[in-house]
């Protein structure tokens, strides 16, 4: 698996992965820093970060199996160690793949965290060895 920066012809691949419109899916390209994992040419997933004040902020994660969630989270965890910051995630309710993939890796619960359409979340930190 190869993972590398999402590119606008990405936008309908990613769109088709979180049933979100292709046009959402090329302002993130744009707006975010957005990382594909790729196999055989077929996009398999894509994580979306951000970084404000101390911390990375992994807005999206989307693959297809938990495997690809755990490498795919080495991209903002990498990032956030070579610049001394903590990453955090949030991790809805029922979202039972990514949680499994978040806590296979080094992340730990952080608590609740806010509600997205009604919908609870957990929040997960990452905090770099240092």
């Amino acid at each position: 698996m190869e993972i590398r920066d999402a590119v606008e012809a990405d936008a309908e691949r990613l769109a088709t992965l979180t049933g979100a419109p292709t046009d959402v899916m090329r302002n993130l390209v744009h707006d975010r820093t957005v990382r594909v994992a790729e196999e055989d040419g077929a996009v398999q997933g894509f994580v979306s970060f951000d970084a404000q004040g101390r911390t990375v902020h992994v807005t999206q994660l989307e693959g297809e199996t938990p495997a690809i969630h755990r490498r795919l989270l080495e991209e903002p965890t990498r990032f956030a160690d070579r610049e001394g910051m903590d990453v955090e995630l949030l991790v809805p309710e029922h979202d039972e793949e990514t949680r499994t993939a978040v806590e296979e890796t080094e992340f730990d619960e952080h608590g609740p965290g806010p509600r997205f359409d009604g919908t609870h979340t957990t929040r997960y930190r990452w905090k770099p060895n240092r």
